[in-house]
């Protein structure tokens, strides 16, 4: 069954309350010690006195530092951090502690230690505390010291100190800025003055006033030339149709149509040309009575020729080269010198719209191309402006810059002002007397049940029934409770007088049980010689034995009860005999089995020790240690024998092998755990037959969760209950 939380808890602390009981005389100690320590520190230690004072830190505003204009100005002295998980005032909180203002500080006071020697830094930092008010940008100075004006004469002077630094601080960012600005405004003005010269240039190489006005009257020009050209070309037309309609009407080609009003209109040409044709008359007329040959005839045709030669002269004159127009064309009438000057008209006309078409096609070509071109041109230039823009804009800007900078070096522009100065204290803040002996005394507490516990963890002895049954792995037979009888003495100590002739009920139930445990102990055969012992002394063997043997005889069973312990007998004491003759002058047969045997208790027969030998192991291992316990066996119903400890001689290993089965008693809280591992260890190898273990000593705190005590209070009678309580 599961055992509920509460009693587990109820264990815990029971076994606590028992190391603690155990071992209140050192917790006392180490608790007492500390305790003492602490109040004497406590109350030898000098007051000490704490001081604070108080800074806040602000970004600038536009009205002390004009920092509302995003320049390089605005951040001359501004909070910030260099990367994201930096905190500006952590970054002040370092520049406080720093050298020089902690230096500053201590030479402005004069601060001295005890020994009267100039106080060191790192002693000065320890009494120094700077600490960020939670959720503002407040940061808490203060300093501790024996004299409470040093400790506020302290904390001002480092505000002020830090305060300096910081304006002195944030002015030499600004000079360093006025000073980088005036080195570079001359470049940045020849830079303005190389953009302006470049756009002029641009503008005179390619005659430019707004291009966009001129490309706004380029394309209203073209489209004015065009439409002149087309009206033109329609004309031009026109005329070419006209002029080559006369061509073919006349037959004559514009050239012939210019001579032959040329030669129309000269009067040199047409006197010559009526001769010539007055002349041709006459020899017609002549010919028509004469014969060719006739001299009428003949001089008329010399003179044909003659004028005919002035005729061709004459037109070669007017018309100005040697070919000459067919005679046909030379006589034209009034009709074909009027269409003649039409075609020549219409031929000039022709001419002249032909000429003002190639002309205005040329401007048109010009314009057009220019149109073309203005694109590029326009992004050379807004190219060379934005230079220009860019040029000056860095100028004017620079050139603000250089004059806000020239204000704030003149300017106070720290980022921390003084919130509340520090002020004398009235109260110490150390020694806090109630809370240094409360805490003296919780840690004397808490060293003294360490120490209780840290020595309880240092005791190697089995110290419960759980940890006796893990090691050794044998049986349980029984346990002896752990009783007060006389308010000095315990039971189960192996020089207590007997429990069961008290009639200590407790006791005598546990024998019974041991009893009762042991009649199973070998099932194959009838048990009856029993060896009891123990691993080291002092674990209650012989009281064992005494009242084991007791509960027997009680129960009608014939006991021998042999004290083999040569060496350090205890059965003579606890039965109150003499050891005068025992087990070692029967084996040496200085006297007889029945003269050496007492009888304290009806059916219980007692063989003391008898005189120590020399040589105890030897008599033990003779052969008439074997006759003595084959004599035995046959006379009582129960033989037990109490004999030496396993791990001090090795006189149980040499009489067990005489016996039925071994008894192996275990103290609880005295035996040392790794004394019982050897001793087992020396039962397996010898193949010594094993009955169990009895664990004597057992209380409350090492049982099975108190069990036993249950069992021993249901036993006790009232007259018991109030023997225990004395």
């Amino acid at each position: 069954m599961t055992m509920p939380v509460e009693q587990e808890t109820s264990i815990d602390l029971s076994r606590y309350w028992y190391i603690a009981k155990k071992r209140w005389v050192s917790a006392s100690i180490v608790a007492a010690s500390i305790f003492g320590l602490t109040a004497m520190v406590t109350f030898i230690q000098k007051p000490i006195y704490e001081s604070q004072g108080r800074l806040v830190f602000t970004k600038k505003d536009a009205s002390s530092s004009l920092s509302s204009i995003t320049n390089m100005a605005d951040k001359v002295g501004e909070l910030g951090g260099l990367t994201n998980t930096s905190n500006p005032i952590d970054t002040e909180s370092e520049i406080i502690r720093s050298y020089p203002i902690v230096n500053k500080t201590i030479n402005s006071l004069d601060l001295r230690n005890s020994q009267g020697e100039v106080l060191a830094i790192e002693s000065f930092l320890k009494n120094l505390s700077l600490k960020t008010i939670r959720g503002t940008d407040v940061l808490q100075i203060s300093y501790r010291s024996t004299d409470p004006q040093e400790a506020a004469n302290v904390v001002n002077t480092m505000i002020k100190h830090y305060l300096d630094s910081n304006v002195s601080s944030n002015r030499t960012e600004a000079r360093a800025a006025k000073e980088f600005l005036s080195s570079q405004l001359p470049k940045v003005e020849d830079q303005v003055k190389e953009a302006e010269a470049n756009l002029r240039s641009f503008k005179e190489k390619n005659n430019l006033v707004a291009l966009d006005v001129e490309a706004e009257s380029g394309l209203e020009s073209l489209s004015k030339l065009y439409a002149t050209i087309n009206e033109i070309q329609g004309q031009l037309a026109a005329v070419e149709a006209r002029s080559q309609s006369l061509q073919n009407q006349m037959q004559l080609n514009t050239q012939e149509a210019i001579d032959l009003t040329s030669i129309g209109q000269s009067a040199s040409v047409q006197q010559s040309l009526a001769e010539y044709q007055n002349i041709q008359r006459d020899i017609a007329v002549a010919r028509t009575t004469y014969s060719n040959q006739h001299p009428t005839v003949v001089s008329l045709m010399l003179k044909e020729e003659a004028l005919k030669q002035e005729l061709e002269s004459r037109v070669s004159q007017t018309i100005g080269r040697s070919n000459s127009l067919p005679q046909q064309n030379r006589q034209a009438g009034l009709l074909t010198q009027s269409l003649t000057q039409d075609l020549v008209k219409s031929e000039v006309e022709r001419l002249a719209l032909r000429s003002q078409l190639e002309e205005l096609q040329k401007i048109f070509s010009n314009n057009r191309s220019r149109l073309d071109s203005l694109p590029k041109l326009e992004q050379e230039q807004i190219q060379l402006q934005r230079q220009l823009s860019v040029a000056q804009g860095t100028y004017e800007q620079l050139l603000k810059q250089f004059q806000l900078v020239q204000i704030l070096e003149s300017q106070n522009v720290g980022n921390a002002r003084l919130v509340e100065e520090a002020l004398l204290p009235s109260r110490a803040v150390s020694p806090i007397v109630p809370l240094n002996l409360s805490l003296g005394g919780i840690l004397a507490v808490v060293l003294g049940l360490g120490t209780a516990l840290v020595l309880e963890s240092m005791d190697k002895s089995l110290k419960n029934i759980e940890e006796a049954q893990l090691l050794l792995d044998l049986p349980l037979l029984g346990a002896i409770p752990l009783i007060t009888a006389d308010g000095s003495k315990s039971i189960g100590d192996s020089s207590q007088d007997l429990p069961l002739l008290r009639r200590s009920h407790a006791v005598t139930n546990s024998f019974e049980i041991v009893q009762a445990n042991l009649n199973f102990s070998l099932p194959d055969q009838k048990l009856k010689v029993i060896l009891v012992t123990s691993a080291t002394a002092g674990e209650g063997k012989s009281f064992v034995s005494a009242n084991l043997a007791t509960v027997m005889a009680e129960r009608g069973k014939r006991v021998l009860l042999i004290d083999a312990d040569m060496r350090r007998p205890r059965q003579h004491r606890i039965w109150k005999v003499f050891n005068s003759k025992g087990l070692s002058n029967v084996l040496i047969n200085q006297t007889s089995l029945q003269d050496s045997i007492f009888q304290p208790l009806p059916n219980l027969d007692l063989m003391t020790a008898g005189t120590a030998p020399p040589n105890p192991i030897a008599l033990l291992d003779s052969h008439s240690m074997e006759e003595l316990i084959d004599k035995a066996r046959n006379n009582y119903d129960f033989v037990i024998i109490d004999t030496s400890p396993l791990m001090a001689v090795a006189d149980p290993l040499v009489i067990s092998k005489l016996t039925d089965g071994l008894l192996l008693v275990v103290r609880l809280g005295q035996v040392h755990s790794e004394e019982v591992a050897m001793a087992k260890t020396l039962l397996d190898q010898s193949k010594i037959p094993i009955l169990g273990m009895m664990l004597n000593g057992i209380s409350d705190h090492n049982s099975y969760g108190g069990y036993y005590y249950y069992g021993r209070d249901y036993y006790l009678d009232k007259e018991a209950i109030a023997e225990s309580t004395k």
